[in-house]
């Protein structure tokens, strides 16, 4: 029987234990799984916080149902009928620029009547057909591709912001084909956006036609999803439903080392563990110190992945003290306004049972790595400035009845420029310690989605590592 360690209980690491058993099985191969988590409980940052009626997200509050892989999962978990999908309301969203908020057009006649570009930035835009071609064998920011393609204004106002919303990430440093590689691809086939999207919208018609569907041109798409009870469940099912897999919590993992009967070895403050197969769903930073006396190399390159830190800040009112219309999935923020905060979610117009009958909450989200120093602000700075901007932007002046901060020090992995490079390098020093498997949300995809995705595809790789060894 081989044995297989994995290391991390957060998303990645419960989702790969539990399809490595499934993948194992289809191919007989009896495998003994073990599951090492350093804190006392699994999920990771999938924290579902249930308080005083409210229904807090410590980390991520769902998933988008445009990809296949999570939807799959909770199929197989026979959680699909827990499932529950964004209200109506989550299909408006905000910028708030110039002093207002600006609900996102929809559709083109729907662009031209928004205030939030001005006609100068609309011509720009109107203009990127004939921008230029992006430059050859380098790895192009997101910023330095919407000022060639889009223009400086919708850099600000509509890059930007989306670049916090999904990454908490700085634009000027983040690679556009390592976080939107769709994107990229859409350029080099069509040669514009524009086009780009006026041929899929063809396609996609002629497709329907046909009865068949293909994917639409426009970014992230798909309906958030999440779970009654929260994104918690899902976690928690996967925990539950991991079988013979050994659970071992509050184990600290020091380091993973060559053995010397079986190929590695796992050491943790507590015990000293063999296996066949190592895979470790832990953040860059952390599978950089596990590996640092196995390879050095390996380990510069995990730790060349930097993290953003974020601040969550969940506020809870009365519903009539606040007249603004909440029929929205909130909005974000350019850095430019001089803002505290990088925008604020609706949640509870988000879900349904986000809060007791007649109160909202309202989650903001502070720092990101245009801000990095906010983390060190204290609750009450905090609370402050969230409600300084709440009541500019929206026009509360009642203080929150209900307050939680969540603070992540290294809450998201950026894929900064050159991200594409160091995966070949960790890719190509893996090769030297076969049966060794990296994933998570540090590689090629930081959502949910992704994060599925990534374990199905370790899993596969490891069940047939295992099979020729």
């Amino acid at each position: 029987m081989k044995k297989v360690i994995v290391v991390g209980g957060g998303i990645s690491g419960l989702a790969t234990a539990y399809l490595l058993q499934r993948r194992a099985q289809a191919a007989r191969v009896e495998l003994e799984v073990t599951l090492l988590e350093q804190e006392q409980r699994v999920g990771g940052k999938i924290r579902s916080i249930r308080d005083d009626g409210f229904l807090c997200e410590w980390g991520p509050n769902g998933f988008l149902d445009n990809k296949p892989q999570t939807l799959e999962l909770c199929r197989v978990l026979g959680a699909g009928s827990q499932l529950l999908r964004s209200n109506d309301n989550a299909r408006r969203r905000f910028i708030y620029a110039d002093g207002m908020l600006h609900q996102l057009p929809e559709n083109g006649p729907a662009f031209l009547k928004s205030k939030l570009i001005s006609w100068p930035g609309k011509l720009r835009l109107a203009l990127e057909p004939f921008a230029g071609k992006p430059p050859l064998e380098v790895d192009e920011t997101l910023a330095a591709f919407a000022r060639r393609r889009l223009g400086d204004e919708a850099l600000r106002k509509l890059i930007g912001p989306m670049v916090s919303g999904i990454f908490a990430g700085d634009p000027e440093t983040m690679s556009l084909q390592s976080c939107f590689p769709r994107i990229a691809e859409l350029e080099r086939e069509y040669g514009s956006l524009i086009w780009a999207m006026i041929k899929l919208a063809k396609q996609k018609k002629k497709e329907i036609a046909a009865g068949k569907a293909v994917a639409s041109a426009a970014g992230p798409g798909g309906v958030l999803t999440s779970f009654r009870n929260g994104i918690q469940t899902l976690t928690d099912i996967l925990a539950d439903k991991l079988g013979s897999a050994v659970v071992l919590a509050g184990q600290n993992v020091v380091r993973v080392e060559k053995g010397e009967s079986v190929p590695y070895r796992v050491l943790t403050e507590s015990a000293e563990l063999e296996a066949d197969a190592v895979i470790l769903a832990t953040p860059a930073y952390a599978s950089a110190e596990m590996v640092r006396e196995l390879d050095t190399y390996l380990n510069h390159a995990l730790l060349e992945i930097p993290y953003s830190s974020m601040t969550v800040v969940c506020f809870g009112y009365e519903r009539n003290w606040i007249k603004h219309d909440l029929r929205g999935f909130g909005y974000l923020i350019p850095k430019e306004e001089g803002m505290n905060t990088l925008g604020t979610l609706w949640d509870s117009s988000i879900f349904e049972n986000r809060a007791p009958a007649g109160k909202v909450l309202l989650r903001s989200m502070v720092g990101g790595a245009c801000f990095p120093r906010y983390i060190g602000l204290s609750d009450l700075e905090i609370t402050d400035r969230v409600q300084s901007d709440l009541k500019t932007i929206m026009g509360i002046k009642a203080p929150p009845s209900f307050v939680r901060i969540f603070r992540h020090e290294k809450a998201i992995p950026q894929y900064v420029a050159g991200h594409g490079q160091r995966l070949a390098m960790l890719e190509d020093k893996l090769r030297d310690h076969p049966g060794l498997f990296l994933t998570g949300n540090s590689y090629r995809g930081i959502g949910l989605n992704d994060c599925v995705a990534a374990a199905d595809l370790t899993a596969h790789s490891a069940v047939s590592h295992l099979r020729r060894h």
